[in-house]
């Protein structure tokens, strides 16, 4: 079995739009992701959105055209995430082409950010997704060394890297938030400057061995402690209680 193609991507597309032509609960429809600006790629996943009349269940609908998808293309139905008055449905289908539907009343359906375009219907006008605040992403990573410090002593190694994966990706959000980079599900990482990367690359755990966690643990510190132009005040209030995370503690 081959990975997807193009063409096959675009089958995809115009069947799902087919669906859309023919359905009358459905009244508008846009492309949502990368393809909305024009800036998809060879392995871009597809991103549909569609308007449902007001007062008919998006479940149904849903269904409707889950079924003719599965029909279709031997579709499977991944996970659904309820998000204010829309649902979304993630897919997968042969040849690892991801496919993302979601749904909406009419009377919300609109844009969420910049990456919107109609494609026929109308759409409100809406208030823009916003960046997650600094203060936020600063507090999970704490939270995150803390973790991690704690599940090392405890001798839950596996957890512990789980934790230190999460505090770095916190701080590498931070750096592209800094530098006007997307941090929203690590977009922006590989566009950070080489020596910022390298900061970060010093903070990957290489194996379970309790010296290699302590050491990644004080590395990922390190590589947050130097992006915290955003939340000055807050990080200088939390610096020693994490710089106690990487120290020696006694029995």
């Amino acid at each position: 079995m081959s990975v997807f193609s193009v063409d096959d991507r675009e089958r995809v597309r115009d069947r799902v739009l087919e669906l859309a032509a023919s359905d009358e609960r459905v009244t508008g429809g846009a492309v949502v992701g990368s393809f909305a600006e024009g800036d998809g790629d060879r392995w871009s996943d597809l991103d549909l959105t569609f308007a449902v009349i007001d007062g008919v269940s998006l479940v149904d609908v849903l269904s409707d055209w889950t079924r003719s998808l599965v029909d279709d293309f031997r579709a499977i139905h991944l996970f659904d995430l309820p998000r204010a008055s829309s649902i979304y449905r993630v897919f997968l289908l042969p040849g690892c082409l991801q496919l993302d539907l979601s749904f909406t009343p009419a009377s919300a359906f609109g844009a969420n950010g910049p990456k919107f375009k109609l494609l026929f219907g109308e759409a409100i006008e809406k208030a823009q997704d916003v960046s997650p605040d600094p203060r936020e992403l600063f507090g999970y990573a704490v939270h995150h060394a803390l973790r991690a410090r704690f599940s090392i002593e405890r001798g839950r190694y596996w957890q512990a890297e789980y934790w230190v994966s999460g505090l770095r990706d916190y701080a590498l959000s931070l750096a592209c938030r800094i530098r006007r980079l997307p941090e929203y599900e690590g977009r922006g990482f590989d566009d950070l400057p080489a020596d910022v990367r390298e900061r970060f690359t010093d903070a990957l755990v290489s194996s379970l061995d309790r010296e290699e966690l302590l050491r990644a643990l004080d590395r990922a510190v390190m590589a947050l402690l130097r992006e915290t132009s955003e939340v000055r005040e807050m990080a200088a209030a939390a610096e020693p209680e994490l710089r106690t995370l990487t120290a020696p503690w006694g029995s």
